[in-house]
């Protein structure tokens, strides 16, 4: 399975290493288990259209049939926050069905997460995080991708 992961990474990131829509740019890839990628969010004042947020990809050797882990980092240098929104912890696990192991399909890829998390971004419209964030942030210890989320808000 790691050689079949190995490959479409590889391939993957030819891709992105060439044209990636606007607002998505790819800032390390220096291997095969984690990159990095910065989004910004054109047309909504939520998000000034200056600020970057980076998302870390992590795989695991049985990507693509298995999603990757996908969180938002925050930085000081360069400058990088958690964005606001009611899918998003201050830790910056994404809740996110396509994350999910139910959501997941192995057509998507490292471009399409970016773009489906820059379009979620792009369409919210409520500077809020999720209800119970505090208490989330402070007792998960799971990784991203065993989390169980309930998802029923289709609005944002």
């Amino acid at each position: 399975m790691a050689g079949m992961s190995s490959k479409r990474l590889q391939k993957e990131l030819v891709k992105i290493q060439g044209t990636l829509p606007p607002g998505i740019a790819l800032v390390s890839a220096e291997n095969l288990r984690e990159w990095q990628m910065d989004l910004s969010i054109p047309d909504n004042p939520i998000y000034p259209p200056t600020e970057k947020y980076r998302l870390r990809f992590l795989f695991s050797p049985s990507y693509p049939i298995e999603a990757p882990e996908v969180v938002f980092l925050a930085s000081s240098n360069p400058e990088r926050k958690i964005p606001i929104h009611p899918h998003i912890y201050t830790n910056g696990i994404i809740c996110l069905d396509l994350l999910d192991t139910q959501g997941w399909s192995p057509v998507h890829n490292v471009e399409s997460i970016s773009i489906s998390i820059q379009s979620m971004l792009a369409g919210n419209t409520k500077a809020e995080r999720p209800p119970g964030d505090a208490e989330f942030v402070r007792s998960n210890r799971q990784r991203p991708r065993d989390i169980n989320f309930l998802y029923h808000d289709p609005s944002v």
